[in-house]
């Protein structure tokens, strides 16, 4: 669930996920259930196995439809817990914006490192920041995992792979062209190769600048086990513990 969340609203942008830190990796957090954050409720759902669906809301507990008689103490814990998540939440967003923000420097520099003419750079910053804006703002909008199933991430990836590697490559194609006019051929070769292989060069170096955000995720490690204790040994209406959270090792 808060892997899920991460992975796909930090990295999603440039498709850097696959090497990104993450919750799973730093905190060793996984979760089946998918999750929606409601006004008045908090609900988890999952295609197997039961229960299906589990709804929280200030200590009270029903699962695939059915109320849960808790003692006392366990409700107390799963209020908690719904408190504890909501206030994650944000927390977690807030780590994704600084991812998008990460990207955005990134794709900045990689502009100057490329020495892209001043059009070609001011474009790409415009389209990058606009891209950005969009995440941002879909970030902010969501209240639930499944807006980032499936291959919603690698669509948005690829559709930002076509809007910006076109302008870099031409760019790069012009620059190429210009050098083989003045006969210096090796720097038309070198600047074809770069072109040609931008998508595999640019992926790893934007990755190594997600490893920035480490520290930051790694704070929100102990939010993560507090939760994973909170909902421990508690179970649905059909005796199955819930396990909405697991925290290894």
């Amino acid at each position: 669930m808060y892997r899920r969340l991460f992975l796909a609203l930090t990295v999603s942008f440039a498709g850097v996920a696959a090497h990104a830190q993450d919750l799973a990796t730093t905190c060793h957090a996984t979760s089946s259930y998918d999750l929606t954050v409601a006004p008045d409720h908090l609900l988890f759902d999952r295609p197997q196995p039961a229960p299906h669906q589990v709804e929280l809301h200030d200590g009270r507990l029903r699962t695939d439809g059915a109320t849960v008689s808790l003692r006392p103490d366990e409700q107390d814990r799963l209020a908690l817990f719904e408190r504890e998540l909501r206030a994650l939440v944000p927390r977690v967003k807030g780590v994704a914006a600084k991812g998008v923000d990460l990207l955005v420097s990134g794709m900045h520099d990689e502009g100057a490192r490329l020495s892209l003419s001043p059009d070609t750079r001011a474009e790409l910053d415009r389209r990058v920041a606009a891209r950005a804006a969009e995440l941002k703002q879909r970030l902010a909008a969501s209240n639930s995992t499944h807006d980032w199933q499936g291959n919603l991430a690698d669509t948005y990836a690829n559709q930002v792979a076509a809007d910006l590697m076109p302008l870099i490559a031409n760019d790069l194609g012009q620059q190429a062209m210009n050098a083989a006019m003045t006969g210096d051929l090796q720097a038309a070769a070198n600047l074809r190769d770069t072109a040609a292989d931008l998508a595999t060069q640019l992926r790893p170096r934007l990755e190594q600048r997600m490893q920035a955000l480490a520290p930051q995720i790694q704070a929100l490690c102990p939010s993560i086990q507090r939760l994973a204790e909170l909902q421990q040994d508690i179970r649905g209406s059909g005796g199955q513990p819930l396990n909405l959270l697991q925290v290894g090792q």
